[in-house]
């Protein structure tokens, strides 16, 4: 049976007691609805430490559409048996006001500023949310202590804005991880199961898109206006809603669409498949 504290203070006292035993962690914040990436996230934490923890808890700070948040799937008991099948050794989860004492309810949370990774891409198209992703992340890492936290790559953006948080702690070091693929290349996300069956099969023009601009930069493409139309017009014959389907260089990010020829470049996908919301990137020098 996995060990599961209901509140992040209790899992604090957890991880000094490892620390104390000279035991290092790593730790895996995951909203549930546990996939293969989750897993391959799970499974690296407790190769790489002595021990392994995870967070459980769905943030309403991150999600600016109440529709979205009401229909995150949840299943706390079957993620409970994921987490015990990957071998983590502790999960916690807790409510709104352990995380954030007094509040009383998201409108009584102050919330953080996401920095200069949250400029653009993500944060045009939903505001606040990478804020309320930094909001949380912040009392996650307070709650673990010194760690080594693991983070998926397919949340690009994401990825960039946690690690320059844990700047400010010490002892936590930001683990980015590869994007775990489905058979059709489609990224693993918690709303895929929210895909219809004709959804799923338009869903694979996101990946379809990124290989696109990856082929066109092999073939020595450099120039982002060129690059993204080519990627519009893999997710337009799909029928996908577009989003953004951009270039960003990812040593120098800015809110900005890049001009000109590129010398590195990320793609990066959003679209919505009928009112699933997925996203997606891919590296394209290297």
């Amino acid at each position: 049976m996995i060990l599961h504290h209901a509140t992040p203070q209790a899992a604090g006292r957890w991880c000094d007691e490892q620390r104390a035993a000279g035991r290092s962690i790593g730790f895996v914040p995951t909203m549930g609805a546990l996939h293969a990436g989750h897993l391959s996230l799970l499974r690296r934490a407790k190769r790489e430490n002595d021990s392994c923890c995870a967070s459980l808890f769905v943030n309403p700070l991150q999600f600016n559409d109440a529709e979205d948040y009401a229909s995150y799937p949840r299943d706390t008991q079957k993620d409970l048996r994921m987490f015990a099948a990957a071998a983590c050794d502790m999960v916690f989860s807790g409510a709104l006001g352990d995380f954030f004492p007094g509040a009383g309810s998201v409108a009584g949370i102050p919330v953080k500023n996401a920095g200069p990774f949250g400029r653009g891409l993500e944060e045009q198209f939903r505001p606040g949310h990478l804020d309320g992703v930094r909001t949380i992340v912040e009392k996650l890492f307070a709650a673990v202590g010194p760690c080594r936290a693991y983070f998926g790559e397919k949340d690009f953006q994401q990825c960039l804005v946690v690690a320059d948080l844990a700047r400010q702690f010490d002892g936590v070091e930001v683990v980015a991880c590869p994007t775990v693929r489905e058979a059709d290349g489609l990224a693993c996300s918690s709303r895929n199961v929210l895909l219809s069956a004709d959804g799923r099969k338009k869903a694979a023009s996101i990946y379809r898109a990124l290989l696109r601009a990856k082929t066109l930069w092999n073939e020595n493409v450099r120039d982002a206006a060129h690059l993204r139309r080519a990627m519009d017009e893999v997710l337009a014959a799909a029928g996908a809603a577009v989003e953004y389907a951009d270039l960003r260089d990812p040593l120098a990010w800015s809110g900005e669409p890049p001009a000109g020829e590129m010398q590195r470049a990320q793609a990066l996908v959003a679209a919505r498949i009928g009112r699933v919301r997925l996203i997606d990137n891919l590296r394209l020098d290297g």
